[in-house]
């Protein structure tokens, strides 16, 4: 590969004017920027961000300087935002920006429908992490792939091989110690989701490491508290690594910062750029702006995944160099629901029997589960050690058995597959299509392809989907799934304008364990003396992080070594089924449950939607007050509490 000055893009972030002019007088390739909707950084929406005169005048100074825009369109768009959004996509399309950063479905649905000829990029945000992903999303003129941030550089360089599609990488600036697009708990705890613009950093909260059961504080030292706060990405030293692996835009985080700030960020990666491309043999590292730019950093430094698995140096624990503390802990909501109360049932016709699914982990909890009612039996795509994961043996007896008793039985895929799950599912999916499940549930469009590929079997989309309105619905219903099941994020305002609106049928979650975020990181093996060579055993036991509200956060590790956090309560809509007319299917998240619990739980559920099904009221005293004692984990209505995930036209 012969390098020159168009083979790599340095692009740079900017939250006002004075921030793009900077970016662009100290040599950026690109800048992208916000409308005052629709973006990922809508907290300080008043004095940042750009109303549609600016953004008119933005894409006119960057052309005259030789210089691209792209805006970011990259949160998920709820059903009253619609309208608002196509009324925004006709005026980019008449502004012309030289692209468009995506995270809903539903912006893809209204491109294609609109007739839209801007180049659209996929942000980080939609967690696009294989090339299977890549596939589908060619469809939809998708040119460039901003690609997770748990993505090496090796894996990263076999992505670009096998895509051809541009590669844009975050290589400095602020980062997420959650998978991206998978973070749930500011959306669920505040009513602002990170998946909306609104995050307020629940990762930088500080917490202790317990034993679940036992209660016991396991590490005493209080600089050792952030545990989940990321240091910011910085590559500088790396970027003959990040350009021989194929990344053509490097990206660099910052919308939020001030203008001398971008300015000198970006000017030291434009001359270290510059540098290697004139003479990639005989580069060496400009010591003079390396201590400049770690003088004048904000958050210490980490490479994170790009050079290997990141360890216990890439955590901020003492919280020292954190620049503001968006929020604080507090007590998750138990049944503060005057507001959905509040609420008019959804209008949509009911099936004439309300459908009872149950996702379970092992054999025992799904025979449990088939003896209390459930029609349909969710096989999890990943199992909480110390469990085995299910196997086709296992898979083979739970067909049979669900079968013997007339349900349903789904098996589901993971929620990452990076290359190695990728590879493991192709083989999988093929032999679990000669069992003849009735169905499968998958979690990322890169699965959806693989199932469409391997097997001839019905395909749900999994709440990873994070479906959020009517349009994005229909671009899964156009591309082969059969029922979706709704976002977690999702007040009962915005979820009933889904159910009432969507061509597809919808799946509710209504109760049980849910996870706030999911982390490539072994957590506990971060803070505590492990090697996982001499105590294996050490990743079998339960551990869980507690706040300083005293909520104790459950830390699941699945088969792959990933790290499932809790919320503090378990979800529970059961006081108010009678409002869900219409849905395709009730779920009961039960694989964290014994198959005592589940039995008992599914039974509870069973019976009430047969109540409703019979004309009857549904809610049972006794057995609401039973549900609150047997489970696991306290109980409570989540987002419910609020009247809507607040959107992005205030």
């Amino acid at each position: 590969m012969i390098l020159n000055r168009k083979s790599v893009e340095l692009l740079a972030p900017a939250g006002t004017w004075d921030a793009l002019e900077a970016a662009v007088e100290a040599g950026a390739d690109a800048v992208y920027l916000g409308g005052k909707h629709f973006n990922m950084r809508m907290h300080r929406n008043k004095d940042t961000n750009f109303d549609d005169e600016m953004l008119r005048k933005a894409v006119e100074y960057t052309h005259a300087h030789g210089v691209q825009l792209y805006i970011t369109l990259n949160n998920l768009i709820s059903v009253e935002e619609i309208d608002t959004l196509r009324e925004y996509l006709s005026f980019l399309n008449e502004i012309k920006p030289d692209a468009i950063l995506v995270q809903d479905f539903a912006v893809m649905e209204l491109v294609k429908e609109m007739n839209i000829d801007i180049p659209l990029h996929t942000s980080v945000m939609m967690n696009t992490h294989n090339e299977h992903a890549i596939n589908k999303l060619k469809e939809y003129g998708i040119t460039r792939i901003v690609v997770g941030r748990e993505m090496t550089l090796s894996e990263l360089s076999l992505f670009k091989e096998r895509t051809g599609l541009e590669i844009e990488y975050f290589m400095h600036g602020d980062m997420c110690i959650s998978e991206s697009g998978q973070c749930i708990h500011s959306g669920v705890l505040f009513g602002q989701s990170g998946n909306r613009g609104r995050c307020m950093k629940p990762c930088r909260w500080p917490y202790k490491l317990i034993d679940e059961n036992t209660k016991e504080v396991l590490d005493t030292d209080d600089k050792h508290d952030y545990k989940l706060a990321l240091k910011d990405m910085c590559m500088y030293r790396n970027i003959p690594e990040l350009i021989q692996a194929g990344v053509f835009s490097f990206k660099i985080e910052g919308r939020m910062r001030p203008a001398d700030f971008v300015r000198r960020i970006v000017a030291t990666y434009r001359r270290a750029i510059d540098a290697y491309i004139a003479d990639p043999l005989g580069y060496k590292v400009n010591e003079e702006d390396w201590k400049d730019l770690y003088e004048n950093r904000v958050r210490d430094f980490t490479t994170t995944f790009a050079l290997g698995q990141p360890d216990a140096r890439a955590i901020g624990y003492d919280g020292s160099r954190e620049p503001r503390f968006f929020s604080n802990a507090v007590e998750e909501p138990g049944f503060q629901d005057e507001i959905v109360k509040a609420e008019s049932s959804i209008q949509k016709e009911n099936p004439e029997k309300r459908h009872l699914a149950v996702q379970v982990s092992d054999l025992e909890c799904m025979k449990a589960a088939i003896e209390n009612g459930a029609d349909a039996l969710y096989l999890s795509g990943e199992v909480w050690k110390p469990k085995a994961p299910w196997n086709l043996k296992t898979i083979e007896e739970a067909i049979r058995i669900c079968h013997e008793k007339s349900r349903q039985v789904f098996v589901m895929t993971p929620r990452t597959t990076m290359r190695r799950e990728c590879g493991e599912l192709e083989q999988f999916l093929s032999a679990v299509n000669q069992l003849k499940p009735d169905g499968l549930l998958v979690s990322n469009l890169g699965a959806l392809k693989l199932a469409q590929d391997n097997t001839s079997l019905p395909i749900q989309a999994d709440f990873s989907f994070n479906l959020f309105n009517h349009m994005s619905a229909r671009f899964m219903k156009k591309n082969g799934i059969v029922m979706a099941t709704a976002s977690l994020e999702m007040s009962f305002g915005q979820l009933k304008s889904l159910v009432e609106l969507s061509e597809l049928p919808i799946e509710v979650i209504i109760h049980g364990s849910y996870e706030s975020m999911i982390c490539d990181h072994n957590l506990p093996a971060l803070t505590l003396p492990f090697n996982h060579l001499d105590n294996p055993e050490f990743n079998d036991r339960h551990y869980a992080l507690l706040d300083k509200a005293g909520e104790i956060h459950p830390l699941r590790m699945d088969q792959f070594g990933r790290d499932h956090i809790y919320f503090a309560k378990d979800l529970c809509y059961y006081p108010y089924l009678e409002k869900y007319n219409g849905v395709a299917s009730f779920r009961i998240e039960a694989k964290d449950y014994s198959p005592e619990v589940t039995g008992k739980i599914t039974r509870m559920y069973r019976e009430a939607l047969d109540r409703l099904a019979r004309g009857e009221a549904s809610f049972s005293e006794t057995d609401f007050a039973a549900m609150q004692e047997i489970g696991p984990r306290k109980l409570g209505v989540g987002v419910y509490r609020f009247r809507q995930s607040m959107n992005a036209l205030k």
